[in-house]
């Protein structure tokens, strides 16, 4: 006896389809598992046996194959044990066999029968819809990240008596589908995150997080400690514009993929904010492992990464950013695969200008001139010639937190992130262009072009600071920014200005 259950094996944060064949055949009693498989769909016939014996259903002594095609893709997850349970009662004829075509299943099954939550529910059950597959069956603590997916019927079970229970008579009153308006949970889902109001006397600060947030721009913040440089980091989100649909799908999908969805929540709807340690170490950052899992920068997609002092992560950990900055994209390779995750992050990072923290304040700093150039040379030049905008924090004086106004607030900076935002996306329609900070070589020169005064201007800065090609061209970026901040349509020799004061002082870092 023979059958064909449907089930989807992940590739990033992309999913392809998976047949899991079933056969009973005579023979000695054995169950083999086939189809490049690994150590955890090995385990799951010890599970299935156990679930099947508490559930008082008794396994043929018969010669049963599972194999699992295509046969020379790798595959290893629990989230296998549902349809090779499935197929095997289907191959049993426990429930008609054309109760089960059309329909995936994904779900780990426990020895007492349950079935528990797994990985990547989202990003299988969009793959579905799209190969026209109408129905899904899983963990019932993932119906809800199913759910938001049009076009496809999504059931979630508890335990595999009731899948066998629906499969038998497709009585919806034992799996009722679920469905939920992902437009709703955007305009529902609004975290809390503290407002610019709360930061006094580093105005100057606060305009770069501004112009950073606008065009997507990585900054780079120096100070002492308790300057608040992490506490302009942590506000950032705020003043980013709202994800759309397709943002949220995408974090949502990447969230998924890493088994970071938080319980009973269909769609990750606020921008996120991630702030690793820096003992963390290049694969966590990245992404990696054997079967290729998204790493930190990955669950930054579409919102900020924040490095608090830089100087302290490993050499390796930092340097591994420099191609996703430029990419936007992580590919992890493997011997017989290779995985791309999005990484379109928001790069923000501090540092003190010293060991201790005081430099230059030589009243308080006890650190050699050799102890200070080693540690800010642990940031490389190529590394900060990929930083758009860099500026200084000084220590605020209590008199000024006790009098000073508090400036620029959360609300206006974001209706002028918003007003540049609406301006960049007028700009780019129909192109693959978001930010002004993704604009390559040959785009900066059609979409920022210069006036006359300007020009002289930019060839000046270009000389005297001894300018590489990207620092220029990081610079145009910026203006261009400021520009739309500022609602003009030409770049002026103000926002030339402005933008070449917060480059990053390479020689400082010498």
């Amino acid at each position: 006896m023979f059958s064909d259950t449907l089930t989807a094996m992940l590739e990033g944060v992309k999913a392809r389809i998976i047949h899991v064949e079933t056969d009973i055949s005579n023979g000695m009693p054995v169950f083999n598992m086939v189809g490049s498989v690994g150590n955890e769909i090995r385990e799951a016939k010890d599970r299935i046996r156990a679930a099947f014996k508490n559930l008082d259903i008794s396994i043929p002594a018969s010669r049963i194959t599972v194999n699992l095609s295509p046969g020379d893709l790798k595959k290893d997850s629990t989230a296998y044990d549902l349809p090779i349970a499935v197929g095997l009662l289907g191959a049993m004829r426990i429930f008609p066999e054309e109760n089960t075509q059309g329909v995936l299943f994904l779900g780990e099954i426990g020895l007492n029968g349950e079935i528990r939550p797994v990985k990547g529910v989202l990003p299988v059950v969009r793959t579905a819809a799209s190969e026209g597959i109408k129905e899904c069956i899983v963990p019932r603590d993932n119906a809800f990240e199913g759910s938001i997916v049009p076009g496809i019927t999504v059931r979630g079970a508890s335990d595999l008596n009731e899948v066998i229970s629906y499969l038998s008579d497709r009585d919806e009153d034992i799996l009722p589908s679920v469905y939920t308006d992902p437009l709703s949970v955007l305009e529902d889902n609004k975290g809390y995150i503290p407002d610019f109001d709360q930061v006094r006397g580093q105005e100057r600060a606060k305009r770069a997080a501004m112009i950073s947030a606008s065009g997507f721009h990585s900054l780079l913040m120096t100070g002492p400690p308790g300057a608040g440089k992490s506490m302009i980091a942590r506000r950032i989100p705020g003043i980013l514009p709202p994800m759309n649909l397709s943002e949220s799908m995408e974090l949502t999908s990447i969230y998924s993929v890493a088994g970071c969805m938080p319980k009973g929540k269909a769609l990750v709807s606020t921008r996120a904010f991630q702030a690793p340690h820096h003992s963390i170490t290049r694969q966590a950052l990245i992404g990696g492992g054997m079967i290729p899992k998204p790493g930190m920068i990955s669950l930054a997609h579409r919102s900020v990464l924040f490095l608090d002092e830089v100087p302290e992560f490993s050499r390796e950990a930092i340097e591994s950013l420099r191609q996703p900055l430029e990419d936007k994209s992580v590919r992890i390779t493997r011997l017989m695969h290779s995985v791309e995750f999005p990484a379109d992050f928001l790069l923000i990072l501090a540092m003190n200008p010293c060991p201790c923290g005081y430099y230059p304040d030589r009243g308080r700093c006890r650190c050699t001139d050799n102890e200070i150039r080693r540690y800010i040379g642990k940031i490389s030049g190529p590394l900060l010639d990929r930083i758009d905008l860099c500026t200084e924090l000084r220590n605020v004086d209590i008199s000024e937190m006790r009098t000073a106004k508090s400036g620029l607030d959360t609300k206006s900076m974001s209706e002028k992130v918003i007003r540049a935002r609406n301006a960049q996306n007028a700009r780019y329609e129909g192109t693959s262009i978001r930010f002004n900070a993704d604009l390559k070589p040959e785009e900066v020169e059609k979409y920022c072009r210069l006036d006359a005064e300007c020009l002289e201007l930019t060839e000046k800065l270009y000389k005297n600071l001894n300018l590489s090609a990207r620092s220029y061209h990081r610079i145009l970026r910026v203006s261009r920014t400021i520009a739309d901040m500022e609602e003009s349509e030409e770049i002026k020799r103000d926002h030339v200005m402005e933008a070449a004061s917060f480059r990053p002082d390479l020689d400082y870092f010498k």
